[in-house]
């Protein structure tokens, strides 16, 4: 299946997915209509100021409502026309199953690094939430293509929608795909136990760019895509790349922001002033230290607990001058592991208020209630102190909105009757698991399971002098204040058009089905190579050169044995026969080995270890480029590379005649790389002088000498033909891997200007050849085909050695 790309206009619309539309939904209960309004707190609706203002923007998502399926037509038109929100309407037991029972019980848990053998997890991996989770993603799917995405960039919000674009690329080949995973990524090791990982890898890298706020959660991304799919990533000019089926994916790595313009009107509310001015005369006296999270059995509320709990009992002078607020926002789901969290928490709040507290004074204060947002603002404005301390979250913006707060606005000094220039000060103290941390260079950073470290970070957070409270915190604004969610928005924004630059200067063909289905990109020029064109040339010309990779080329890469069959050696006997033709087998393998195994064919080429050995025919001598023969380098660079292969298990080296090949192949995807990347570095340092290159392959690290490579074959015969006053006017290269393309280049810039070229690449990828055959049996077929049509002398003697070889 194969698409043409049509290029179009620059797109003027975004379309934002997420599991829920950025919409507040209330029904009358006399008349029974509803009322929508737009979520301002939504990221989804803030990411709007990053945008350009003529962009159109079109939100795809859930309701927070159960409608009527009478309504959801009606519905559905009014929230388009009034709102621009293309509402997916999902059964309520279809909606159980996939947010309640696939996210909520498998992804949310695994994704913050609880594995499915701890006793919360809940139950073991249920097949039939996972086909709920594939149908809702199909349902969005249809909602996003009834929106026309041809024009358009689609940006996907979050883990409910993973493999959505998998869906849309099967459907849509060159659809513009963005993705942003609010949540953690897990490590490999985590990862790779859940059942359906491929078909979620795979999901993503159907994305143009995938976005992380950390680049701990994106290192674990590759590494899954290392270890899982064996795919490499490389870093060119600052954006890092997945080469995936000839599409590039690129990575992004940027924390989101807070919405500075609505903190602003928030702080400048007169409930904003009066409240704070309520809580200052409540703590009156006292220190205040706040905590906000989510009553969520990652958000370490008990361990927070706890360590004040430490505090206090190690430092008897701070009993009644400190008060922890925490304000429990209400959990987003239910179940056991949600209700033992509530249980413990209420627990550690009473014990300690028990032990500490008096008449008039409660070292724990609690809200578990939902409370107004500027409620929750005036609380930022006048704690000392903000502990986050979650064991796991994706990105949590407590500390920035903290942050904000605490710079406060002119009206609001004013109305709490702050001097001008007063210094503005805070505190941080932030678990190093949450996406944020890494921002947050002047908080103090905490493991949430150390509670006595903990409690000795909120000793010093409050003890801390004027000035250093000062420093911490304009650090703190200054990168908060600038990188907001508008500039998060448009980075995103910018470097998902920069990624889908060349959606239409590709050939694009689908591969798979299912859950499977990819893209291939290649070039338009880049078509399966067949018999009648090449037969046709090869007829009609008169002097050809045929030059034949040997692994994956003539002999399938995996078999046991790599000693040519019968065919093979037939195949080239045959070609050889014809005198119209020079034919070369150009292999990294050895002279030895290569000798032996083509000895019956007489008439044929043969370059060895990628050209270094070369002979015309099997009774002429070895030829090797004008290099200096000396090889004292080798016993410089195989003692580096005895020691990488006793410190990387699974590594192995290989000694040719004129090259040295560490091997990685076997090793641990990850430690082979970072060792690969280490040797490298270490040949090249030592290795300077030497006239040698140090080439990194797939799984290898190669040194040889320099000027060594298939293109200089190649080269070498066509000059060779051109001097004899035989220049062919017909080349045929076909070859499998990396070492192959330098052959393909050779020949474009060596061949004679009248010459036709068939480069023909062994599988369909990328590559610098025209042509593609899919394996070892088609090359062969072709041969076969091209020795049939050669003179009548030439078909005997192939007719003869076909003959011989099947007997």
């Amino acid at each position: 299946m194969t698409t043409e790309a049509q290029p179009s206009a620059c797109p003027k619309r975004k379309i934002i997915v997420a599991n829920q539309l950025p919409l507040h939904a209330q029904q009358d209960t006399s008349s029974g209509r509803w009322d929508f309004s737009m979520d301002q707190d939504s990221i989804l609706v803030q990411l709007k100021d990053g945008l350009s203002s003529d962009v159109e923007v079109l939100y795809v998502g859930c309701l927070k409502a159960d409608i009527d399926p009478s309504e959801q037509e009606d519905i559905a038109q009014r929230l388009l026309e009034e709102f621009k929100c293309v509402p997916t309407f999902l059964p309520p037991d279809l909606q159980a199953k996939f947010y309640h029972g696939f996210c909520k019980q498998h992804l949310w848990p695994l994704f913050h690094y609880m594995l499915p053998l701890c006793e919360d997890y809940g139950n073991r991996f249920d097949r039939s939430l996972w086909q709920a989770y594939v149908s809702v993603n199909m349902i969005f799917a249809n909602k996003i293509l009834e929106v026309n995405p041809d024009d358009a960039y689609v940006w996907i919000h979050d883990y409910h929608l993973m493999i959505l674009p998998t869906i849309l690329r099967e459907r849509y080949h060159h659809v513009k795909l963005g993705f942003f995973l609010h949540s953690p990524f897990p490590s490999s090791e985590i990862y790779r136990t859940l059942p359906v990982r491929d078909e979620i890898l795979r999901g993503l890298l159907n994305s143009d760019l995938i976005g992380f706020h950390t680049f701990d959660y994106a290192r674990h991304f590759l590494s899954c895509c290392s270890r899982m799919l064996g795919l490499d990533y490389e870093s060119k000019r600052g954006y890092i790349g997945l080469e995936y089926y000839g599409r590039t994916v690129s990575i992004k790595i940027l924390p989101v922001g807070v919405h500075m313009g609505q903190l602003a009107s928030l702080l400048n509310l007169p409930e904003t002033s009066a409240r704070v001015k309520e809580i200052q005369e409540q703590f009156k006296g006292r220190t205040l230290i706040l905590g906000v999270d989510d009553m969520d059995i990652f958000k370490g509320i008990s361990l927070k607990l706890l360590a004040v709990e430490r505090l206090l009992d190690q430092h008897g002078d701070l009993q009644g001058q400190i008060v922890m607020v925490q304000i429990a926002n209400p959990a987003r789901t239910s179940g056991k592991d949600i209700d033992e969290a509530k249980r413990e928490t209420y627990a550690t709040a009473e014990r300690i208020n028990q032990r500490f507290g008096y008449p008039g004074y409660k070292p724990v204060v609690l809200i578990d209630k939902p409370i107004h947002l500027y409620e929750k603002i005036s609380f930022y404005v006048v704690a000392e102190c903000c502990i986050v301390n979650p064991v796991r979250d994706g990105m949590n913006l407590v500390p920035y909105k903290y942050v904000v707060c605490r710079q406060g606005t002119q009206q609001l000094d004013e109305a709490m009757c702050v001097a001008p220039g007063t210094r503005k000060e805070s505190m941080l103290v932030v678990s190093e698991f949450i996406g944020c941390s890494p921002s947050l260079s002047g908080a103090i950073r905490v493991n949430p399971w150390n509670i006595d470290a903990v409690a000795d970070a909120i000793k010093s957070a409050l003890t801390s002098c004027s000035t250093e409270k000062h420093m911490r915190h304009e650090k703190h604004y200054k990168y908060v204040s600038s990188h907001d969610v508008a500039y998060w928005a448009r980075s995103f924004d910018q470097d998902l058009e920069r990624a889908c630059r060349d959606h239409f200067n590709k050939r694009c063909w689908g591969i798979g089905f299912g859950l499977g289905f990819r893209i291939m990109a290649l070039s338009p020029s880049f078509r399966k190579l067949s018999d009648e064109p090449v037969s046709y040339g090869y007829r009609r010309t008169k002097r050809r050169a045929i030059f034949l990779d040997y692994d994956g080329t003539m002999t399938p890469q995996l078999t046991a044995s790599a000693t040519p069959s019968p065919e093979v050696i037939a195949v080239l006997n045959g070609l050889c026969s014809d005198p119209k033709n020079t034919v070369f087998i150009v292999s990294g393998r050895g002279r030895a080995s290569l000798s032996r195994w083509f000895s019956s064919c007489v008439l044929l080429g043969i370059a060895a270890e990628h050209g270094y050995f070369m002979r015309w025919h099997r009774d002429s001598e070895w030829e090797s480029p004008s290099i200096p023969v000396d090889f004292d380098w080798k016993q410089i660079a195989e003692p580096v590379m005895k020691v990488y292969t006793e410190t990387t298990d699974g590594s192995s080296i290989e000694v040719k005649e004129s090259a040295l090949v560490w091997h990685h192949g076997n090793a641990d995807p990850d430690f082979g790389s970072c060792q690969a990347k280490e040797l490298l570095d270490h040949l090249e340092s030592v290795l300077a002088n030497e006239p040698v290159m140090v080439t990194r392959g797939q799984h290898i690290v190669e040194v040889k000498p320099q000027g060594v490579g298939k293109g200089w074959v190649a080269a070498r015969v066509l000059s060779t033909m051109s001097t004899k006053g035989e220049p062919p006017d017909f080349i045929l290269c076909i070859g499998d891997d990396r070492s192959d393309e330098d052959m393909f280049e050779s020949i474009s810039n060596s061949a004679p200007s009248s010459a036709e070229i068939f480069a023909c690449t062994v599988g369909r990828k990328p590559s610098k050849a025209t042509y593609y055959l899919n394996d070892t049996e088609e090359v062969i077929r072709l041969l076969e085909s091209l020795a049939i049509t050669s003179d009548e002398s030439s078909q005997q003697a192939f007719g003869q050695v076909l003959f011989e070889s099947s007997a």
